[in-house]
């Protein structure tokens, strides 16, 4: 089979529509939002009318039918905007409710996957732990079976959209032992007695509003466990090896930012009467951004690739977010650089995508994380 590297005509409406949507509507609210470290909600209804929400899911199911090409598209144009906006939509989109439509009941996608795909009601998902960080299998949140359903202890630490969100897909132990049927999830909703949220300040993602979650003996149902049954741990596990083809794509459009905005400058600002693009430091400074910029996006557009054929393995999905959230990190202190003095003041917008891109060389497995998981891969244990 020949080789093809052109998006598709429908890839490409799908980029010009998300791109003439960012413009126009998204990018009036950034600075308010990111100066005041408040989501604006509104989006979420506008997302869902538009459809953005369900991009990824069949159209049976009320979603768009979009691959995981298109997803990563969409990820790229909103993340060339605001990645904390971006940060919010992919918590919901994908970590909050794809693992309700993966394995819910009919009742729970009906009472939550229905409205969160239009938007009605923002999801999050606890997983990470204060003193678990990455590793998902050393979770102490604990399930206690009662009658009619579960009693929930313990914590969630950095948790996206909680402060927000009208419920949130809870991770818990329901044995103590180490075996794949031993961590379930479970539907909790916001207002659930015993379910606190205490809101966190951050210098990356301002915007999207994160939280830590306290669970003090919250019940939770039977019909709200997940699937109504134990074990769902291996769906976690399908569930974040996706999503970092998906980081991998809003670190892109991180990096793509970086980029134009320190291209626009350097054309710009004059320095001994030339451009300081025409300088050879500087040109220099742009071609290596331009050029680690492009090898990332090919990468990325090759993992969701790899996701729509059915191909992606664990150490794939770990090269494609570490090579695109470093080279994040990379082009943005490079785009500070060139800004100069200028490069930390707000009115300019690369130290803000800096601040951003350092998120996702953390968030969603280190970037350690990540290089353990393809040393796996090549046959060493890390």
């Amino acid at each position: 089979m020949a080789l093809d590297f052109r998006l598709s005509e429908e890839h490409l409406a799908v980029r010009e529509s998300v791109r003439r949507l960012c413009r126009e509507e998204v990018a009036p609210l950034v600075n308010d939002a990111e100066e005041n470290e408040v989501f604006p909600r509104e989006l979420f209804r506008l997302w869902g009318r538009l459809g953005l929400i369900g991009a990824r899911y069949p159209a049976d199911d009320g979603g768009a039918g979009l691959d995981k090409v298109a997803d990563c598209i969409i990820r790229e144009e909103m993340s060339a905007v605001c990645q904390g906006f971006a940060s919010s939509w992919s918590a919901h989109s994908h970590l909050g409710i794809w693992p309700i439509w993966k394995a819910g009941t009919a009742a729970q996608k009906l009472r939550y996957f229905v409205p969160a795909l239009a938007g009605e009601k923002i999801a999050g998902f606890g997983l990470s732990e204060p003193d678990g960080g990455s590793n998902v299998r050393a979770l102490k949140t604990r399930a206690t079976r009662v009658p009619g359903g579960w009693r929930l202890n313990g914590s969630k630490l950095y948790i996206t959209n909680s402060p927000i969100a009208d419920f949130v897909l809870i991770a818990a132990r329901t044995r103590d032992e180490l075996s794949i049927d031993a961590i379930s999830l479970f539907i909790v909703e916001g207002n659930s007695p015993g379910f606190a949220v205490s809101r966190l300040k951050k210098e990356g993602i301002r915007s999207s509003e994160t939280g830590l979650i306290h669970l003090d003996d919250v019940f939770v149902p039977d019909h709200l466990l997940l699937g109504e049954r134990e074990g769902t741990y291996p769906l976690i596990l399908e569930s974040l090896s996706e999503n970092r083809v998906g980081v991998a794509a809003n670190s892109l459009g991180l990096a793509r930012a970086a980029l134009e905005a320190s291209v626009a400058y350097a054309g710009q600002r004059l320095v001994g009467g030339k451009r300081i693009g025409d300088y050879q430091a500087v040109a220099h400074r742009l071609a290596d951004m331009a050029a680690d910029i492009e090898a990332a996006r090919w990468l990325v557009y090759y993992g969701a690739w790899c996701v729509d054929q059915g191909q992606l393995t664990p150490d794939l999905a770990a090269r494609v977010k570490l090579v695109a959230s470093e080279t994040a990190v990379r082009a943005s202190e490079s785009a500070i650089r060139i800004f100069g003095g200028a490069g930390i003041m707000r009115e300019y917008p690369v130290g803000r995508i800096h601040r951003d891109a350092l998120v996702y060389v953390i968030g969603e497995g280190t970037s350690d994380i990540q290089r353990n998981l393809i040393a796996r891969g090549l046959g060493f244990k890390p």
